[in-house]
């Protein structure tokens, strides 16, 4: 592809982004656009589909200007003279006529926001968009029809239409009325037309700042700081003010603002118009104004602040970037002239009810009071009162909401005492050690470190081996050019499929009505439990599942059938049409709840060394504790998606699947089919991420699709959404840890008694592997001499929770140093000295019998303590948290000790298929996939080594069950061993088949050997094959080789945590990591940060959160919050160790995908580290629980002061039926 043609076609994708954001088409469901979200993570191939579709029965649809009406039943836009409307609807309803359909935009200038000219509408079936021209034109709409919904940026409505099931007949657009885009300054403020866009508003908000006085510019300065942390710049280049204002939700950003200046708000309809102010009457219920139906808002006055008026805006949310808030709070305050006399004083907060509210009953009792110590006083046992919520309030975090209204006042309280002192007022002087309670934070630069180990003296320069080379895919991915499964093209006659799932945790299926999803356009048939053709009973490890649900269903989300259609939108459509009746059984959700029932998969396991009760009697000190540690999603860029293509005889069937087990998915396949798996064929090209979660679940929807396109004859695809991916597929495993540690006075743990209780979900999965992989790391790299752990999976009905990095290591490992913390708190002792007594050394034996071999714990130990500068850095925090109140630091620092293997022994082995052709290129196969791990990229790098030629004569198209039979899964970061030792294998067969034409012809290049040896009639492909030696580990008793060998690494990490809030910067990472020689220190460099980064989600920040009825509240990157880039430690070094040599592994490498994953618990035990600094400050001292992640709210609630006391206790449980609950 030339590069002049791909940035053509990169202008005209980037141009449809922004015509997607601003025009009206995403919003008619009869013709949407791409949504920006579509594109992230997804090739070129795929926009350009989107731009240019065609439709289904193989002939294409041209839309000039790349106005996208694609995969949808048609709509037909009209252009219209001024005032006027000609709506016209396709008498047919779909673009699906013999002949090629052209839709044509009569005037382009229709389409640039800065020439309107012509009023336009869009009719479909359902929904009629109407964009006037002028205001008089929209008052008239809005008068006919006063139920319209009205939108500008479509950043609300668009998440209504698509995720509430919400449909709007008429919606008005009015983004090019010349009044609604105006901005007046006045002398009063600036007044803003309501389609004003907030980066626009901000723009002129802080030119504004630059040239009044200070004075005037208060409540322009608190619109400016919300602003900064309002969405991302996309949204705020199309968000307007008005939509925030009419949208009226109780967490709006600047609503909070807009009431504490006081606003004022110009209404019109057609009749006339009048202004009403933004006070404590303006929302009258959730989401509802005292606008009345007919009205329009036109534009909103932000006033200049007065000369002793001060204003301050705050926001609270689980991510400092581009999240929803929590709480959010505007409070100004005017004082009496030159003194700190109140003379009016209002306080808003959002998140504290159904709408924005006034803290009025508070803010009256602070008039004509002074602002000092009394009146803070005065102030917070007011608003602990009056900001009261229901335990059962949307939104949970009732507490910590309670607690921020008295924090984020107490915060205004001393921005205004420092003020004041600023303009002469002879007010309290604020304590040093509170200054940093005032600080605004402004992000800093990230720094990084990569430190890794240089190739040997005297390797060749065409030996890549161990050096850094770049991703074979890293090019084609930038570009967009890189091929996902979903990008495949369209097969004439293919289908889509929607699933329709269980939205009862725990019932029995009485009827299933398909009946209305039937009778919709373009839908083709629906699927249920009777169109198996095979066996419905299916499951990874154990067939305790179903293809579809049949009679009962055991978690929301279950997929009970599925609709074919023939485009996406009818499917999801009629999926969504379909009615199920249920007859409700009791749900088990929590792990709490199936440890009262006793709810356990078979069998329980245990692991046991030594004596324990000798080992307790040892000990001069016995402490019990427990953790809980949540769950998390696996998030990757790409859903679960897979096309089915019948191949049309002896039941044959190719299946393009975005999975890590190809194998797996053809052999599920296969079974639902009722056919050898010898007539499946799986495909898989490369995956958007996997992480785990695309090892076993896939196969819920790769079944589903086949026996669909099996019934119907047809190609059939579905890439699943990202709400229903989160929903089906499972995640992270929550786990609930007790214990009982026995310890010296030193430090040293001399005996432990661990049990984990995981919650497995609707079926065992890999549940049981997972919990046993716990166990193997339950006392992390600590040396325990009588140590026992019992491990229970408990069936609960949520979805199959699954495999993600780490395994169970992460969870087996989190509760290891929470006890380790909690002996060195009670111990007196810093943590680093007892948990660096307590380390492994070399020739010690495990808990589970294994003799550690080339252990480099120390040394990583070591070199971590230098590179961080560790003691110096301890120091320095003890002496910031001296000086501080409001604002505590903490540091800590952790081993890894990582074992590499699949615990299932028969998994250890791997497969290679090596081409060469007559021209000297080679064509690669391995059993392993590719996900973005770079794992293709080794296997070149190690085949190019063995046969000595270039990288670039060397190709792996993709991985198939036609070509490397009976895979194991990419996954337990063993696939670089595996499949490296296979590669290597099948290519020294080759090299001793080419040895005697090399011998013969010593000076002659790699092709001429090729031709030799194929002109002799020498075969130049073979197979290579590798398993693992001398693996096997036997739980009853407790003995074997359970891992090839153990992988170790140890961080040091820094942060600062905010007291009052919650909220905590990650100021510093230090990560020494052992991972043997290299392979390719880039890519394994980036699997050290990258698992890193999505350790630091893991224990600080991704929280999945269920109903008490087992509903998923978090689904979707609106409520689910992965680490964004102010996420990333400010200074950040990574190192590989040097000298490190492995020889279990090619070339003595080291697995690396997952070992990094648990450094990020230093993150979680630094903020332990800074929420024992505030604890000490009430007086607090010893062990506390702090469960994972370490979110803001239980960071605030952590630090225990005068504001929580305040709060008061939170509801006893039982009394009340909460929000959600902890699984």
């Amino acid at each position: 592809m030339s590069m002049p043609y791909l940035w053509t076609r990169l202008r005209d994708i980037l141009f449809f982004i922004h015509q997607s954001l601003c025009r009206p088409t995403q919003l008619v469901e009869e013709c949407p656009p791409l949504a920006t979200s579509t594109l992230v993570g997804r090739s070129y191939e795929t926009a350009r589909r989107a731009i240019r579709q065609p439709v289904r029965d193989g002939h294409s649809t041209n839309i000039l200007l790349h106005r996208v009406i694609a995969k949808t039943p048609a709509s037909v836009l009209c252009t219209c003279s001024p005032g006027s409307y000609r709506a016209t609807s396709e008498e047919h309803g779909s673009f699906t006529s013999s002949s090629s359909t052209t839709v044509v935009l009569e005037c382009d200038q229709s389409l640039t926001k800065a020439q309107p000219v012509h009023s336009l509408c869009f009719h479909g079936s359902r929904v009629t968009w109407l964009q006037p021209v002028d205001l008089q034109e929209f008052l008239l709409l809005k008068w006919k029809s006063p139920l319209a919904k009205v939108v500008t940026g479509n950043t609300e409505v668009g998440i209504e239409v698509k995720f509430k099931n919400l449909l709007y007949p008429v919606i008005l657009c009015p983004s090019f009325v010349s009044e609604l885009n105006s901005v007046t300054h006045t002398d009063d403020g600036v007044v803003f037309g309501a389609s004003c866009t907030l980066s626009h508003m901000g723009a002129v908000l802080k030119q504004a700042v630059e040239t009044l006085p200070p004075h005037q510019t208060e409540v322009f300065l608190a619109v400016l700081e919300q602003l900064r942390w309002f969405a991302g710049k996309q949204i705020r280049n199309v968000a307007a003010v008005g939509g925030n204002i009419m949208t009226a939700s109780p967490i709006s950003d600047l609503n909070p603002v807009f009431m504490v200046a006081g606003c004022k708000l110009t209404l019109m309809d057609k009749d006339g118009s009048r202004v009403v102010q933004m006070d404590d009457g303006f929302f009258t219920g959730y989401r509802r104004t005292v606008v009345r139906p007919q009205e329009v808002l036109v534009s909103v006055e932000i006033p200049y602040s007065q000369k002793t008026q001060f204003v301050s805006a705050f926001k609270q949310s689980p991510r400092r970037e581009d999240d929803i808030s929590v709480v959010t709070a505007a409070m100004s305050v005017t004082f009496a002239p030159g003194t700190h006399v109140v003379q009016d004083l209002k306080l808003s907060y959002g998140g504290m009810a159904a709408t924005t509210v006034l803290a009025t009953k508070t803010a009256n009792r602070l008039v004509g009071r002074c602002w000092e110590e009394e009146l803070l006083q005065v102030a917070c046992s007011s608003l602990a009162e009056e900001m009261t919520l229901d335990p059962s309030a949307p939104g949970g975090m009732v507490t910590y909401r309670r607690t921020l209204t008295l924090s984020l006042f107490y915060k205004f309280y001393l921005t205004v005492l420092q003020k004041l002192r600023q303009q002469g007022v002879n007010v309290d002087e604020v304590r040093s050690d509170c200054l940093s309670a005032t600080e605004v934070y402004h992000p800093v630069t990230p720094s990084s470190v990569q430190i890794y180990q240089a190739v040997p003296e005297g390797q060749s320069q065409d030996d890549v081996v161990g050096r850094p080379m770049m991703h074979l895919s890293a090019m084609k991915q930038a570009t967009g050019e890189a091929v996902y499964c979903d990008d495949v093209p369209l097969y004439e006659n293919e289908l889509y499929l929607s699933l329709i799932t269980s939205s009862k945790a725990h019932a029995r299926i009485i009827s299933i009505d398909t009946s209305a999803a039937e009778s919709l356009p373009g839908v083709v048939c629906c699927v249920l439990a009777e169109d198996v053709p095979g066996s419905n009973v299916s499951g990874p490890v154990v067939y305790d599942e179903t293809v579809l649900a049949d009679q009962q269903v055991t978690c929301v989300g279950h997929v009970i059938g599925a609709v074919v259609a023939d485009t996406q939108l009818r499917a999801q459509r009629a999926a969504k049409a379909v009615k199920v009746e249920y007859e409700e059984l009791q749900p088990i959700v929590t792990i709490q709840e199936a440890i009262a029932a006793q709810s356990f998969y078979e069998p329980i396991r245990s692991i046991q060394k030594g004596d324990l009760e000798a080992g307790f009697k040892q000990a001069d000190h016995i402490l019990e504790g427990e953790i809980h540690m949540g769950g998390q999603e696996h998030f990757y860029l790409e859903t679960n998606v897979t096309l089915a293509v019948p191949r049309g005889e002896d039941g044959e069937m190719e299946l393009f699947v975005s999975t890590q087990a190809p194998t797996k998915t053809q052999s599920l396949v296969a079974k639902a089919l009722g056919v050898p798996a010898n007539r499946v064929v799986v495909r898989v090209k490369r995956m958007g991420g996997g992480f785990g979660g695309k090892e076993s679940r896939t196969t819920v929807l790769s079944t589903v699709v086949a026996v669909a396109a099996n019934k119907l004859k047809r190609p059939v695809r579905c890439m699943l959404d990202r709400d229903e991916d989160m929903l089906i597929t499972g995640g992270r495993h929550p786990f609930y840890g007790k214990y009982k540690v026995g310890f010296l006075n030193s430090g040293k743990v001399v005996a432990l008694d661990v049990s984990y209780y995981s919650n497995a979900g609707n079926s065992l999965d890999l549940s049981l592997s997972v919990l046993e992989r716990a166990l193997f790391h339950m006392e992390n790299s600590y040396s325990v001499a009588n140590i026992r752990g019992r491990g229970f999976c408990c069936r609960t009905n949520l979805p199959s929770n699954t495999a993600f990095r780490g395994f169970g290591g992460p969870q087996g490992m989190m509760v290891a140093e929470s006890w380790m913390t909690d002996v060195a708190q009670t111990v007196g002792r810093p943590a680093e000295e007892v948990r660096r007594m307590n380390l492994y050394v070399e020739g010690e034996a495990t808990a589970c019998n294994q003799v550690l071999e080339s252990c480099s714990l120390d040394r990583c130990w070591d070199e971590c303590l230098s590179r961080s500068d560790y003691q110096q850095r301890r120091v320095a925090v003890d002496r910031y948290n001296r000086q501080n109140r409001w604002t505590k630091r903490g540091l800590a620092i952790i081993p890894t000790t990582f074992g590499i293997s699949f615990t299932a022994v028969f998994l250890n082995q791997a497969g290679a298929l090596v081409h060469v052709y007559t021209d000297g290129s080679v064509l690669l196969t391995h059993g392993g996939t590719e996900m973005g791990q770079g794992l293709h990229t080794k296997m070149v790098q190690v085949a190019s080594r063995v046969l000595g030629i270039s990288c670039s004569k060397i190709h792996i198209s993709e991985t198939s069950t036609n070509t490397v039979p009976n895979t194991s899964p990419t996954a337990a970061s063993a696939s670089s061993d595996l499949n490296g030792a296979a590669v290597q294998n099948a290519c020294d067969i080759i090299m001793r088949r080419l040895e005697p034409y090399k011998s013969k012809s010593p000076e002659g290049s790699w092709e001429d050997w090729v031709k030799a040896a194929y002109f002799d009639r020498v075969s130049l492909s073979t197979n290579g094959f590798y398993k693992t030696p001398d693996l096997g580990y036997d739980f009853d008793t407790n003995s074997g080789r359970a891992f090839n060998y153990y992988s170790y690494g140890v961080a040091c990490s820094e942060v600062e945590i905010d007291c009052l809030t919650g909220a905590h910067k990650n100021l510093s990472t230090t990560i020494v990591m052992d991972v043997g020689h290299s392979l390719n220190p880039a890519i394994d460099i980036g699997q050290v940060e990258g698992g890193f980064v999505q350790g630091l989600g893991l224990f600080t920040l991704e929280e999945l959160r269920y109903s008490p009825g087992g509903v998923l509240l978090t689904r979707g990157p609106g409520s689910y919050k992965i680490p964004a880039f102010g996420d990333i430690p400010t200074d950040f070094t990574v190192s590989l160790l040097r000298d490190a040599p492995n020889d279990k592994a090619i070339f003595a490498s080291k697995a690396v995908g997952e070992p990094p994953l648990f450094l990020a618990s230093t993150v979680f035990y630094a903020i332990k580290d800074g929420i024992r600094a505030a604890r000490a400050e009430s007086g607090l001292s010893g062990p506390f629980r702090l469960d994972s992640p370490a979110s803001a709210e239980r960071i605030r609630n952590a630090c225990s002061d005068r504001f929580t006391t305040l709060c008061g206790p939170p509801a006893e449980g039982g009394t009340f039926t909460p929000w959600s609950v902890q699984v």
